[in-house]
């Protein structure tokens, strides 16, 4: 039989059991449902089970703050990531914006012009979007970062004072109530009523204290579900619209991309042909490197060792020189260069040549000499050494008077190829059939011109069709020659003509119009260019512009652009007179007026010029500046100085034949001049142009251009042409387009003002500087 003390044992562990059980069981539904709910009744029982359900809350709560401080931190290390990462894309974008290409030549395409300000495009971009991402970080601050910390420390900071509290009171209650119960019951019976009431107020106040807890601890379970919650919503919000704001970029930016990358495309397909250009001209002068020396009809230049005598018993010594001799005015410009020290040049000293003997090995243990005998120093002769043999002869032919060898004046390819190709009824004929052919069998071919035939075939094709004159050949019917055959000896024969189809005249006046800003006035100029060309001339063009034309509106299949048309025939239809890396430059030009004119081939091929800028300007109102579109033509043609003009008197260079002819030139502009005078009292801007300098039998182009230039220069000892000693005072503001103008502002007074020899200018001194003004730019005082 079982006990009474083991049955109490018992039926204790029974009840310990049952309340494990219980208290597992909700801890299970805790992890199970989450969070119980705290009655408000249980506060005045105080349960075990009420205690671990307040442990729960709180443990959450702590749970959330460590969770919001962590996140906190993480956002400051964001926002600070994100600043960096802003400073070092605008300091990149800074970078960008302030690099700026140098360009070879004196100007730029359009396309070059794009790429050369894409830089700044790039930069104000990635200043945009971090304009926005700085506006990000600030929305980020206002709208979570803020909100978190605030709930933090105002609720949950607030929910652990209150726990404090609250276990303060617990610990004050449950003490009094033990010291209560351990209260003798001997006591008077005052004292244990006044202990009673103590206990029940102080029992009060902690059943209070627990109710405001637990309230308190659910309210915050609630709140932070929304107050932790919505803050996030805006975050994520801001870094959408942030996406968003790059994403409309990304859209405005798509436009200019795309023309970006045509314009780079464009300009790849220009230095390709330009680099080609550029070896082939590197093989040519390497191959006859006398044959392509940088001469002139007036002058010519290179290294002269130069001998330098010095008192015994010191010897001479050989000092190397840049020297540039002057042929009529038999001027020797010396300059001492080394290239051993960085490049450094001395002072030029000129001399005045007599005569030049060689100087042979017996007379001196050197090779390559020339003995000068010169009026600056008589009596002392000027002893010089030539690089090598060829160049000893050339400096011998050149100081005794005679042209310069070698003289390039342009290369044509029929010489190299030996075909006779001429611009004739024949070569006509041959046009006209190879573009039949070609648009009836192949113009659809991939890369038409692109692709070249092989080329015994295209000579033996060219020849047949020019040189022997076979024009009853059909090529449109004719299987034996295939498209890219007949394409190549196009090209071929186009090449090869004794001059380029648009002439070595109008080549630089070809040329600037592509270089200025206005496409209408690109349009306009080469319009009017066109209809100076010869007769046989244009048509051919027209022609095979329109050929190109319909070309072109097959790129879909042929993918031959106008583009791509344009660095294809660029150097085959219009190429300068000499064979320079400068003229090679000059190619993306080219391109642009090939395109011009398979552009606008039918109003430039059918229509006359209604006004030629040209040749002529029309009046204006005298409110905006005169155009000076006639002083760049002029200039273009101008050769480079390389040596200091003022020294020299050019006049002695011309003939009497070359002064009539520039007495002739000189009486037009006057008239030009009068025209502007009159024009100017009735408050019209002038014609600024007036005719080219007439070539004179005996005097090349470059001679009359080097004239021009060296006429055109201040000389302290030339006397005044009529109106010597006037006055003019500037009616508009001009900005000097050439060291031999002066820029000056509106109301500026010039002195000693005379005509100059340039169509359309006067000479005057402005603050002690001499230059060209430009003459519908100012009124005679």
């Amino acid at each position: 039989m079982v006990s009474l003390g083991e049955a109490f044992l018992l039926q204790v562990g029974i009840l310990q059991s049952e309340k494990q059980k219980k208290i597992a069981a909700i801890r299970g539904a805790n992890e199970d449902m989450g969070l119980h709910p705290l009655e408000f009744s249980e506060c005045y029982l105080d349960s075990p089970c009420f205690r671990e359900k307040i442990k729960a809350h709180e443990a959450e709560l702590d749970k959330t703050n460590r969770f919001i401080k962590e996140l906190y931190k993480d956002g400051k290390n964001l926002i600070n990531a994100t600043k960096q990462l802003g400073m070092a894309q605008r300091k990149f974008a800074q970078c960008l914006g302030e690099f700026q290409f140098e360009y070879i030549g004196d100007a730029k395409t359009d396309d070059e012009r794009c790429i050369d300000e894409s830089l700044q495009e790039f930069s104000s971009f990635l200043k945009n979007l971090e304009d926005q991402r700085e506006l990000m970080m600030r929305n980020i601050t206002e709208t979570l970062m803020k909100p978190l910390e605030k709930f933090r420390k105002d609720h949950l900071g607030t929910v652990r004072a209150e726990r404090k509290k609250y276990e303060k009171e617990t610990e004050k209650y449950y003490s009094s109530l033990e010291k209560l119960l351990n209260m003798s019951a001997k006591k008077k019976e005052p004292q244990l009523q006044e202990a009673d009431v103590q206990v029940e107020t102080m029992r009060q106040h902690f059943q209070e204290e627990s109710l405001d807890y637990v309230c308190k601890l659910q309210e915050i379970q609630e709140r932070k579900k929304f107050e932790c919650v919505e803050p996030m919503l805006a975050f994520f919000q801001t870094v959408f619209t942030f996406y968003h704001q790059g994403f409309e970029l990304a859209k405005d930016f798509d436009h200019y991309k795309r023309a970006l990358q045509i314009n780079i495309q464009n300009t790849r397909s220009r230095f390709e042909g330009t680099r080609s250009e550029v070896n082939e001209l590197m093989k040519r002068i390497r191959e006859a490197p006398q044959e392509y020396r940088q001469t002139s009809p007036i002058s010519c230049e290179g290294y002269l060792y130069v001998q330098e005598k010095r008192p015994p018993p010191f010897g001479s010594s050989w000092v190397k020189r840049y020297c540039t001799f002057v042929k009529e005015q038999k001027i020797l410009h010396m300059v001492t260069f080394d290239h051993r020290s960085g490049g450094r040049s001395g002072e030029t000293e000129s001399v005045t040549l007599r005569s030049c003997v060689r100087k042979t090995t017996d007379m001196l243990d050197r090779r390559f000499c020339l003995e000068l005998d010169i009026t600056d120093r008589p009596g002392t002769a000027l002893t010089v050494q030539a690089l090598s043999e060829s160049d000893h002869k050339f400096w011998m032919l050149a100081m005794g008077g005679k042209e310069p060898i070698g003289h390039y004046l342009g290369r044509t390819y029929s010489k190299e190829r030996g075909i006779d190709a001429q611009l004739d009824d024949v070569g006509l004929t041959f046009v006209k059939n190879s573009i039949s052919a070609i648009e009836s069998r192949g113009i659809n071919d991939q890369g038409l011109y692109r692709v070249v035939g092989v080329s015994s075939k295209v000579q033996k094709l060219l020849s047949l069709m020019i040189d022997e004159k076979s024009i009853e050949v059909d090529l449109s019917t004719n299987e034996d020659w295939d498209v890219k055959t007949i394409t190549s000896a196009l090209k071929l024969y186009l090449r090869s003509l004794p001059e380029p189809l648009m002439t070595y005249g109008l080549y630089k006046e070809f040329i600037s119009p592509a270089k200025g800003d206005s496409p209408e006035s690109r349009i306009q100029a080469v319009h009017c260019l066109v209809h100076k060309l010869p007769e046989k001339n244009r048509q051919v063009l027209g022609l095979f512009m329109k050929h190109l034309a319909n070309v072109a509106a097959h790129s879909k299949h042929n993918l031959m652009t106008v583009a791509n048309l344009g660095v294809v025939f660029g150097p085959t239809l219009m190429r300068p007179q000499e064979d320079t890396v400068a003229a090679i430059m000059d190619l993306k030009f080219q391109n642009i007026v090939v395109e011009i004119l398979i552009e606008h081939q039918e109003k430039i091929f059918t229509d006359a010029p209604e006004v030629c800028l040209l040749s002529s300007a029309s009046a204006t109102s005298v409110f905006s500046a005169p155009t000076r579109q006639s002083k760049k033509m002029n200039r273009q043609s101008r050769p480079l100085a390389v040596y200091n003009p003022q020294v020299m008197d050019i006049r002695t260079a011309c003939d009497d034949s070359n002064l009539a002819a520039d007495e002739t030139s000189m009486g037009s502009n006057e008239s030009v001049s009068s025209q502007s005078s009159s024009a100017s009292a009735s408050e019209t801007t002038p014609p600024e142009t007036a005719e080219r300098l007439h070539l004179t039998p005996g005097l090349s182009r470059a001679s009359m251009a080097a004239v021009s230039w060296f006429s055109s220069t201040p000389d302290k000892e030339k006397p005044l042409e009529s109106g010597q000693g006037k006055k003019a005072k500037a009616v508009y503001p001009c900005e000097a387009e050439h060291d031999s103008e002066l820029s000056f502002q509106v109301g500026a007074i010039f002195y000693a003002v005379t005509q100059s020899r340039e169509p359309g200018w006067l000479e005057g001194e402005l603050e002690g500087k001499r230059g060209l003004i430009p003459e519908n730019y100012v009124e005679m005082l």
